[in-house]
Parts: structure tokens; C-alpha cells; sequence
């Protein structure tokens, strides 16, 4: 009679494994993954990351959950109220994969310390932050490195997750951060960008940005399934 850690162990990815093939759900296992911002795009990225058998991964947020972010947040719970979101995802991470190595950095991405992450050895970088100063240097960073990045545009004040798509950031419409990305990139030569925005004109809301369940839940979920795509292209 198998046991309960014998099925865990013989079964967590099988069916992954008859979708993709042993091979490439082992490519996944030897990969590693940053992830910037642990919000709702982010906690969503790192969910699927995990249950589809990526291996590794380095953390990157400096926020602690607050009630607010419980509308859409996969992290966020009345019994997670105050804790950082990199040492709450890294447990959910190991719940999930006990196997799965997991690097941690509570700090806001900057450039005064940039150098404290060691981005080198990730084969995939996620962008899932909110600032522009704090994106466009995430993509400079994959960009010197060359390392592949996906940058999340905004997700608040939206309401329709099926007109969320995936393109160069040059290519992008309507997102009012995709504009102001693509002009900032542009004025740092770098030509090129993969990010997830929408074409859905956003709901007039007083600040800060509304938001609902379904939406960066949803992102979240685009970009894994690009980050995996491309991993075992």
C-alpha cells in the first residue's frame, strides 16, 4: 500500500508529465525563476510556477499583506495579516514542493541595491511590480544579462481578464503604463520587451487603483503559462 509521501512523491506532476512529457517537466524542475512583486499578479505567477514543477526561485518583494490586499492576492489571509510576502509565499512554495529551493529578498527593487540579487544564474525573470522605476530597471537588469523577462502592465481598474494579452511592448495599445514603459525603454535602446496588458479601457476610479479577484489572477496565470511555454521551446 502506498503511503501518503510515496503518492505525493510518484504523482505530484504525472499528469503535467503526460500534457508536456518527462523531459520537459524536467527542464522546468532545473530551472530557476525571479519574481518581482508578490501581489496579485505575482502570487498567481509563483502558484502556477511551483505546481507545474519549477524548481527554483528567488523572491523579490518588500511589502508585508494588509486586509486590502485579501480581494486578490493568493498569499493574502486573515491569518497571514502582517507578515512579509516573501516569507509567506517561500512557505507556500515548500507546502506545495518540499524539493523546490527557495531564495528570499524582503527589499524594494532599486538601483542603490540592485547588487544584493544575484539575477545571473535565473533562466526566466517575472516583472510584477507597479512602479515604473522599479520596472524599467528589472528589465535593464534581463536585458544586460540576457535573461529572458515578461513585465506585467496594469491590471487595476479593469474588469474583462479575456482582453489581457501578450506582445512586444512595442506593439502595445490603450495601457496607460504600456505607454510610458514604451517611451522609457525606447529611450534606453532596448528593443524589445515581451509584457501582458490589456486592451480593455480602465474604469474611472479615484487612487489608488480598484481591483477584483478575477483580473491579476487571471495575468498572473498568462504569464506562467508563457514563462513555461517558453522554457521548454
Amino acid at each position: 500500500m502506498q503511503t501518503a509521501s510515496n503518492c505525493s512523491e510518484n504523482e505530484q506532476f504525472s499528469r503535467t508529465i503526460k500534457l508536456i512529457g518527462t523531459d520537459n517537466v524536467q527542464l522546468l524542475n532545473n530551472s530557476k525563476i525571479a519574481v518581482f512583486g508578490l501581489g496579485g499578479v505575482g502570487s498567481y505567477v509563483v502558484e502556477a510556477l511551483v505546481r507545474a514543477g519549477v524548481g527554483s526561485f528567488i523572491l523579490i518583494d518588500s511589502d508585508t499583506i494588509c486586509e486590502s490586499n485579501i480581494n486578490r492576492q493568493l498569499i493574502a489571509l486573515h491569518s497571514t495579516l502582517g507578515r512579509a510576502k516573501v516569507e509567506v509565499e517561500k512557505e507556500r512554495i515548500m507546502d506545495i514542493n518540499p524539493k523546490a529551493k527557495v531564495e528570499t529578498h524582503k527589499l524594494f527593487f532599486l538601483p542603490e541595491n540592485a547588487s544584493s540579487v544575484d539575477l545571473s544564474g535565473c533562466s526566466y525573470i517575472v516583472d510584477a511590480v507597479d512602479t515604473v522605476t522599479a520596472k524599467i530597471l528589472i528589465i535593464e537588469k534581463a536585458h544586460e544579462l540576457g535573461i529572458p523577462v515578461i513585465s506585467s502592465m496594469g491590471t487595476g481598474n479593469k474588469l474583462n481578464p479575456s482582453l489581457f494579452r501578450i506582445t512586444d511592448i512595442y506593439k502595445t495599445s490603450v495601457c496607460p503604463l504600456a505607454r510610458v514603459m514604451r517611451y522609457e525603454l525606447k529611450k534606453r535602446n532596448i528593443p524589445h520587451c515581451k509584457v501582458l496588458y490589456s486592451t480593455e479601457q480602465p474604469v474611472k476610479t479615484e487612487a489608488p487603483p480598484a481591483s477584483i479577484s478575477f483580473v491579476p489572477s487571471a495575468a498572473g496565470l498568462l504569464i506562467a503559462r508563457e514563462v513555461i511555454l517558453d522554457s521548454i521551446s
